[in-house]
């Protein structure tokens, strides 16, 4: 059974910065493409990055050159560095894992995820 299960959030100042983590259990984790989500109170979820099983990644323009995705095969441990919070990047941010998909035009669909872990809050204050 694949379970995601995200941590790390927490309330920041704008400029700040926040290092996620989603451990992952139940598959094979290199194998799997795995993805940063977010979703704000009235908004709608949008992809943050993401990062195939061969390296490749994607960024959200929003965040491209504040927020860095990586992965630990070793600690089946995927995770999001970002710097230069602003108070825009407030919400809930969800890991997701498939093991079909790859990074090949951009940022994979939400719905293109089959796994989902439950959330990590993060506030950043102006």
């Amino acid at each position: 059974q694949v379970q995601l299960v995200e941590s790390g959030g927490g309330s920041v100042q704008a400029g700040g910065s926040l290092r996620l983590s989603c451990a992952a259990s139940g598959y094979t984790y290199s194998s799997y493409c795995m993805g940063w989500f977010r979703q704000a109170p009235g908004k709608e979820r949008e992809g943050v990055a993401a990062i195939d099983s061969d390296g490749r990644f994607s960024y959200a323009d929003s965040v491209k050159g504040r927020f860095t995705i990586t992965k630990d095969n070793a600690k089946n441990t995927l995770y999001l560095l970002m710097n230069s919070l602003k108070p825009e990047d407030t919400a809930m941010y969800y890991c997701a894992a498939d093991p079909f998909l790859r990074v090949v035009t951009g940022l994979p669909h939400g719905d293109e995820y089959n796994y989902w872990g439950q959330g990590t809050q993060v506030t950043v204050s102006s």
